[in-house]
């Protein structure tokens, strides 16, 4: 019987951190909400197209950290690239999280797909961790970036 009480409280466990993590994954979040703090002035929440090796968009620039065997980071490309397409001024940049291991760690990137929505100077100011939806992607530009 005590076997039976363990598997039970296990799958209740389990249950539970998985509607939790479906819950969180690819929410889209203020930077502030991310890191606790804010900006800490020092750099650590703004990208230049140097960083990037890219240029910024006009209005908008989606950053997304991947890797190459991710398979949510597929998806999430493509969500990113029709994002940039229907939004004027709005540039996705993808950056491989595995060749540029000083940004991963200047960011605190955790997991891939990471997208980071910069603002027209390069100011960090949404994040997701995990597969956003397009819905919340073009919210975001709304709430970050004025005129999206």
């Amino acid at each position: 019987m005590t076997g039976f009480w363990v598997a039970l409280v296990t799958l209740a466990l389990g249950s539970l951190i998985g509607v939790v993590r479906l819950r969180r994954d690819g929410r889209v979040r203020d930077i502030s909400d991310s890191t606790g703090s804010g900006d800490s002035g020092d750099g650590a929440h703004r990208l230049s197209a140097a960083d990037l090796g890219d240029e910024l968009g006009e209005r908008a620039t989606l950053v997304q950290f991947s890797t190459a065997f991710c398979q949510p980071c597929r998806a999430t490309r493509r969500i990113l690239a029709d994002v940039s397409a229907i939004v004027p001024g709005v540039r996705h940049v993808e950056v491989d999280a595995e060749s540029r291991l000083d940004l991963v760690r200047r960011l605190d990137i955790m997991r891939t797909p990471t997208v980071l929505v910069l603002d027209p100077s390069g100011n960090i100011v949404k994040r997701a961790s995990g597969q956003p939806r397009k819905a919340e992607v073009l919210a975001a530009l709304a709430d970050a970036v004025p005129g999206t």
